[in-house]
Formats: structure tokens, sequence, C-alpha cells
């Protein structure tokens, strides 16, 4: 995806737009800057809990190593380091997690704001909406459809965070840890039609060239 999409740039079409048409113009350019803002956190978090798996492996062959050899009465000091080095990978993965945790909370935002849009117009025209449509070819209605397809991806790829998150640490087995960790890097929910969705989006209100 490109960079941010500025709703002042001067790819409006018309060049001044006003009421339902600016709103959605920005709500796309919105939905954009969104999903880039996520893309950055997951590669962050991407880092963080590939980190947390490292560690959780090496700690894994070091207890091996230590039970194969005389017990210990106590942690040693690199044991305890370890733990700590741990504690912090997964605050650093909370931190990432609670931030996408707010971008899907503009995204509520953003669609609330559509569903108004929508309900404002059907006071205007009626059940059916305005005949006209407000930049090429879509409908009002379409416009808050393709939102709620969005949004509906991000709330269960945020779940799916939450879970990986509470797990990561927790996880016994090699092979569950890097189904967590390609399940982040991968984000099952937000496949490439969702991405197309807001593609369509963009192209609809002129943030794209036709």
């Amino acid at each position: 995806m490109e960079g941010d999409i500025s709703v002042t740039s001067a790819n409006r079409k018309p060049s001044a737009l006003t009421g339902s048409a600016r709103k959605i113009k920005d709500n796309a350019a919105d939905w954009h800057n969104l999903m880039l803002r996520w893309d950055k956190l997951n590669e962050d978090g991407f880092t963080a809990a590939a980190s947390i798996v490292n560690m959780r492996r090496t700690q894994s062959d070091q207890l091996l190593l230590n039970d194969s050899s005389s017990p210990q009465s106590s942690s040693s000091p690199q044991q305890v380091g370890g733990a700590t080095e741990l504690q912090d990978k997964c605050l650093v993965l909370q931190e990432v997690v609670d931030k996408m945790a707010v971008v899907v909370m503009k995204m509520e935002r953003l669609m609330t704001t559509q569903r108004g849009i929508e309900d404002l117009e059907a006071l205007q025209f009626g059940p059916k909406g305005r005949k006209v449509p407000l930049f090429h070819s879509w409908s009002t209605k379409e416009f808050g459809e393709a939102s709620q397809v969005l949004l509906d991806a991000f709330r269960q790829e945020l779940l799916l965070k939450q879970t990986i998150l509470q797990e990561v640490a927790h996880t016994a087995t090699s092979d569950l840890c890097m189904v967590f960790l390609s399940c982040w890097l991968h984000q099952p929910f937000i496949p490439t039609q969702t991405r197309l969705r807001l593609e369509a989006l963009l192209l609809e209100t002129g943030h794209r060239p036709l």
C-alpha cells in the first residue's frame, strides 16, 4: 500500500466536496491510513513475538541441559536474567496489541459515522436513498457494506492477536509457537480480498485514479 492519503490533497473530485460526499471521502482516507498504521504495528508485533519464541526455546534447551547435569538448589543468574528479558518482550507485545485495539476502536467510529450518513440520507431521500451516486457508481449503502467488511475483518484479527499474546510465552511445544508466529505474520482474517475492498473504496471516492 502507498503512503498516507491526505484528505486535503489535490485528488478531490470534484475539487470542493461537501456534505455526505465530503465525509465519505474523508472516511475512505481514514480507512487507508488506519490500515497502514495496523500494518506497521503488525511488523512490530511479529518482531516481539519472534523474540519471545526464540527466548522460550533457549530457556527450554537450558532446562534440558540442567536436567541432564547435577541438580541446582536455586536458579542461576542467567535464568533469572532470561526471565526478566522475556517479561520485557511480553510487555512490548502487550503494548503493540493495545495500540491495535485503539486502531480498531477508530475503525468502529468510522463505521458509526457511515451509519449516521446512511440514516440522514434515508430521512432526506427515503428508504432507497439518493438516486444519483455521490461519486462514480456506488450507493451510500454500498460504502457502508464495504466499511462493515473491513471492520469485521480487523475485529476478528484483533481477537487472534489477543489470543496469541496470552499464549505465546506459555506454549510448551515449538511447533505451536511456529503456528502462532505464522498466524501473526500472515493475518488469516485480513485476506487479499479485504485489502482489495479498501482499494475499491479508494477508487470509488477518487483517492485512486480510475
